[in-house]
């Protein structure tokens, strides 16, 4: 996965291409904030997976999801001497790819009505172990989908990448204590999702 925006990141005049090391993501910011091109290009390197698939959650398409994920980074970019480190460089990226992401179902929703998702009707030739494990996935997905927005994303940052509550405080707004509380119950909304679906015959 590459993101053309970063061959094309503005240097500074005679900015630093040092060799990346281990440094820490906050590090990795003030080295790009005097001008080091490569320091942000590790950034990416290290961060473009994990929002990825962060944003495909979301936007449930590869394609929209690295087109999210590419805009997430040039808003960092940009806003790179905006950052205080008040949060994590990591809770950062993932507020900003996750306002993006959600910004883009609200315009895509507006775009076109809502429609079968032409992958659910796919068929496959696999195994009835494989099959059933994909049809929990899916009713799984289909559940948390329909969670309230600032639930959903406090699930998903828990359980798909789990985050201490603290970053996902930081992440979706407010505090540690709130982001347990909506973990509670969205959870509890989510098991009873997913019940009414297997009660469904």
């Amino acid at each position: 996965m590459s993101y053309a925006f970063a061959q094309g990141l503005p240097a500074a005049a005679g900015a630093d291409r040092r060799p990346v090391t281990a440094d820490s993501d906050t590090d990795l910011v003030e080295r790009a904030n005097r001008g080091d091109r490569g320091a942000f290009e590790e950034l990416v390197r290290r961060y473009q997976r994990p929002l990825f698939y962060l944003a495909l959650r979301y936007v449930k398409n590869e394609a929209d999801a690295a087109d999210v994920v590419q805009r997430a980074f040039v808003r960092a970019f940009r806003g790179l001497r905006r950052f205080r480190g008040e949060a994590s460089v990591r809770t950062w990226l993932y507020r900003i790819a996750i306002n993006l992401s959600l910004n883009h179902v609200r315009d895509r929703r507006r775009e076109q009505p809502a429609d079968i998702d032409a992958a659910a009707l796919r068929t496959e030739a696999v195994g009835s172990a494989r099959l059933e494990r994909r049809e929990r996935a899916r009713r799984l997905r289909a559940a948390i989908a329909q969670l309230p927005p600032k639930q959903r994303a406090v699930v998903e940052l828990r359980i798909y990448d789990e985050l201490p509550f603290r970053d996902i405080a930081a992440v979706v707004g407010g505090t540690e204590n709130a982001a347990k509380v909506n973990f509670h119950y969205g959870m509890r909304r989510l098991r009873a999702l997913v019940q009414a679906q297997e009660d469904v015959p």
